[in-house]
């Protein structure tokens, strides 16, 4: 029986919990999950989430879960700068490591990230559940079919308006030692898209910006924002694709937008993951007089739509992802080949971001490798 333990209980740490408790029910053909221990900032904190959560008991410090001997496996949900130091530990206790994205603010921390991996030779896998959509990976078995013949260019774009109001407080995400800001806290979901439908990116040109310069603390007084709520980035991939990556945290209306367009050689394939459960499709073998853009709606042939709902056009959400990506992580645990981002693709992810920063502190072009 699989022993896990969570770190951090807010909404990743909540959205893992659903998917510990969900993953045998959905899929069927894992073995019992049991939920053990659970950690947060303090001991009072920890032992309600954990009668929340499921979790059969809850401590004030991080550290008693990765000691405990009854985990095998850990969920680290924390913010971004707590991830080194978490992950690492659980990896030299010898638990397998569930962390959410990005790795690490620092590239030299996401670096020891995954020599402690391999050290270790644990499981060690990253929080990007996007890749997971029935959608997405239905759109991955169309490029590798050529339906689209040979793409020559793409735009992702993720824009969404939690940091959009001028007059909200100034948080840890404003401060630098949370990353460069929407580059690692956004960025990297469009990024883990882009790795799993292309392969690695090669070259950048980087611009950012920062909407609200200052921002008021709880006493009243302004304080320099020290992140960058959007960035406009050039790529080439190492395919041969060029396109483009904008991403925006400051942008009234927009929700959960992740927006990706591909062309090709004989059509054209679009998604939106705010509309997630479709996609657009042209392709130019329909007759002139019929050729169009037709929907896509995800449906139970569109795996592993099926091991929710049983009828088409009814829809997964973002938990039902994580459910999925959960499932992914107890195949590879066992053994078996798993649709994941572990640590060593992660830190591809990382090194792009990085080159990312640096092309727009060089104001040039950086390769990535």
């Amino acid at each position: 029986m699989l022993g896990v333990g969570l770190i951090g209980t807010g909404f990743m740490g909540k959205c893992h919990a659903l998917a510990w408790n969900s993953v045998r029910a959905v899929f069927g053909d894992v073995g019992p999950v049991r939920l053990v221990h659970l950690g947060e900032a303090n001991a009072e904190l920890a032992v309600r989430r954990a009668g929340e959560f499921g979790f059969q008991k809850g401590s004030g410090d991080w550290r008693s879960v990765i000691e405990d001997p009854e985990i095998n496996v850990v969920s680290i949900t924390t913010p971004n700068q707590f991830h080194p130091e978490m992950a690492i530990a659980a990896l030299e206790a010898g638990k397998h490591v569930w962390c959410e994205k990005p790795m690490a603010p620092l590239f030299a921390d996401a670096e020891a990230m995954l020599a402690a991996a391999k050290r270790s030779g644990k499981v060690a896998a990253l929080g990007y559940n996007y890749i997971q959509g029935p959608a997405i990976r239905h759109i991955r078995r169309l490029l590798a079919e050529r339906i689209i013949g040979e793409v020559n260019h793409l735009r992702i774009e993720m824009d969404e308006d939690f940091m959009a109001d001028p007059d909200a407080l100034f948080n840890w995400k404003h401060a630098s030692s949370s990353g460069y800001g929407a580059l690692d806290d956004f960025a990297v979901h469009p990024l883990s898209l882009l790795f799993t439908l292309f392969g690695r990116v090669s070259r950048v040109m980087c611009d950012m910006s920062r909407p609200y310069p200052t921002r008021k603390t709880e006493d009243g007084s302004d304080r320099a924002v020290e992140t960058f709520d959007s960035a406009s980035v050039l790529i080439h991939m190492e395919n041969g694709v060029a396109g483009t990556l904008q991403v925006n945290r400051s942008a009234w209306g927009r929700k959960g937008r992740i927006s990706l367009q591909i062309f090709g050689s004989k059509g054209s394939i679009l998604f939106d993951q705010e509309r997630a459960n479709e996609f657009q499709l042209y392709v130019t073998s329909d007759r002139k007089t019929e050729q169009g853009y037709r929907t896509i709606l995800a449906a139970p042939h569109h795996e592993p739509y099926d091991r929710f709902i049983p009828a088409p056009g009814h829809g997964l959400g973002f938990n039902d992802l994580k459910i999925i990506e959960c499932h992914e992580l107890i195949k590879r645990i066992s053994g078996a080949p798993a649709h994941l981002i572990e640590f060593a693709d992660g830190l591809e992810i990382e090194r792009t971001v990085h080159a990312m920063a640096r092309s727009y502190q060089e104001q040039r072009w950086v390769d990535v490798r």
